[in-house]
């Protein structure tokens, strides 16, 4: 692991949320067009940053700040790229910068319709400092070091997420953005009283001792051994809300279809997987016995999860509220992923991270295009033969799907078959009736997944128009394409060269995994 003498991954994080402060305040004096430019250009550093340390060292060596912030009780406050927080950085970046480009046309339009409703909205340079403050804070999640540290960002990529929904959502986003508040704000109280309990009884909050640097693995089985599995338990359900697997997911579905589709794009993709890798990077390392212990119910949660979801995405008609079921099933698969605890599996959910960013932020960013070029359009039922009027746009739309399917070239099969592999060995180890079930829960789930996104695609893009749309344009608009094209196409790209995120992460987690 290589230390760097300064603190470059911080500034990563901190130089555009605290740059962003200034958008509102100048915003008043220069055009729209020229914020967004501002905005995109701040998200630019952290993207370079990120990248750059990618390929140089790479992500095998990995690279760590040194501490910006010590404390005797609370421990070191640092930031690290490693083979496992390398996909998560990479891919919240790449979405984060692309999405503020698509960000501009796209609330035009949003701007447009809420001047016709008669609602006054915050000014573009609000909503940019918003946007930056949100993409800001995940970054700083996926590089801590630190319990403290860790909660710090997961509660400030809260507010900024809970005002931009409150502030430019559709339909009764008010009182959405307070049911996304609430909920996601439990998954963070759960998690910090375990945080704290595992402070106050192991001396430290660090994740990684900045001395060795070496990962503390197992210090919160130093507790009690009488409150050790209620306290790991407690962590780990706050990290599931979180994630909305099944059973804590009744906000997701509001949340992510109601928000501006911009923001959608950085929920889905971005925000819910990180409770998926805490649980790798937090809960795993904290309580190695524990979670194995509990991880064959997980399993099963995601099992139920998978399939569940994919049901509920079938029954959908609202385009925006379909991608948002998918997310939750797309979620069992990180979390199978993860619970079978072996390399193959855990590396592929780290994957699926990535594969779900890509694929979901083109799939979204899909959805806003037909919003702005229908009309506000979002029921499926009402589209129909949009192939032959908007070939980009059902191109990518096609792409964004075989991301989160894993069909070929996309970097989504290699996610996908790591996790099955990685469960299939797991079940096995555990007899043939787990076997065996697990392998008809996966033929039930990857059917439903295939399902819902082809016919999705034959009832948008396929068969003859509805007649909602018989007199809508067929002219694309390149300004609201082209980033989505670069988030398709880096996708695509993965496929190819999938080494440079899976050989950092097998080598991790294998050293990871007792």
């Amino acid at each position: 692991m290589l230390k760097l003498d300064q603190p470059i991954l911080l500034t990563s994080v901190v130089v555009p949320f605290l740059a962003s402060v200034l958008l509102p305040v100048i915003g008043r004096r220069i055009r729209a067009k020229t914020v967004a430019t501002l905005s995109t250009l701040l998200l630019l550093y952290p993207l370079i940053v990120i990248v750059g340390f990618t390929f140089f060292p790479g992500l095998n060596e990995g690279v760590v700040d040194p501490p910006y912030f010590g404390q005797p009780f609370l421990g070191s406050f640092s930031m690290l790229l490693d083979g496992l927080s390398g996909p998560i950085a990479f891919s919240i970046v790449l979405v984060t910068t692309m999405v503020a480009v698509f960000s501009f046309p796209y609330m035009e339009h949003r701007f447009e319709d809420m001047q016709k409703e008669g609602t006054h909205e915050p000014s573009w340079g609000i909503y940019y400092m918003l946007y930056i403050m949100f993409a800001s804070a995940m970054l700083g999640t996926a590089l801590s070091t630190n319990l403290a540290e860790f909660y710090i960002f997961l509660e400030l990529t809260l507010v900024p997420s809970f005002l931009l929904i409150a502030f430019y959502g559709y339909g009764a986003r008010e009182r959405i953005a307070l049911m996304y508040l609430i909920w996601t704000h439990v998954g963070a109280l759960l998690f910090l009283i375990g945080a704290i309990t595992v402070g106050f009884n192991a001396k430290t909050f660090d994740i990684l001792n900045m001395q060795t640097l070496t990962f503390n693995i197992g210090i919160g089985e130093l507790l009690p051994q009488n409150i050790i599995f209620y306290v790991a338990l407690i962590l780990i359900v706050g990290l599931l809300v979180k994630m909305a697997v099944f059973g804590v997911h009744i906000w997701l579905p509001y949340a992510h279809a109601e928000a501006p589709t911009p923001v959608s794009a950085l929920l889905s993709p971005n925000l819910i997987g990180i409770g998926g890798y805490a649980l790798v990077r937090i809960a795993y390392l904290l309580f190695p016995t524990v979670f194995a212990s509990i991880s064959v119910y997980l399993i099963v949660l995601s099992l139920i999860t998978m399939i569940y979801g994919g049901l509920m995405t079938l029954a959908q008609d609202d385009f925006k509220r379909m991608l948002a079921y998918s997310s939750i099933s797309q979620m069992g698969y990180l979390l199978l992923g993860i619970s079978s605890l072996n390399t193959l599996g855990v590396s592929g959910a780290m994957l699926q991270y990535a594969t779900h960013a890509v694929g979901k932020a083109v799939l979204f960013s899909v959805a806003g295009v037909l919003i702005v070029q229908l009309h506000g359009l979002r029921s499926i039922r009402k589209m129909g033969g949009l192939a032959v009027r908007l070939p980009v746009t059902a191109a990518l739309a096609l792409i964004g799907f075989m991301q989160i399917t894993g069909v070929p070239p996309s970097l989504g099969l290699w996610s996908e078959v790591l996790i099955v592999f990685g469960a299939v060995a797991r079940a096995s180890e555990i007899g043939a009736t787990a076997f065996v079930l697990l392998v008809i829960g996966l033929l039930v789930a990857i059917g439903l997944s295939t399902a819902y996104s082809f016919i999705t695609i034959k009832r948008i893009f396929f068969g003859p128009p509805s007649p909602e749309i018989s007199n809508e344009p067929t002219k694309e608009r390149r300004d609201l394409l082209f980033p989505i094209i670069v988030i398709a196409i880096i996708g695509i790209l993965l496929f190819f060269w999938p080494a440079i995120f899976i050989d950092p992460l097998s080598n991790l987690v294998r050293s990871l995994l007792r």
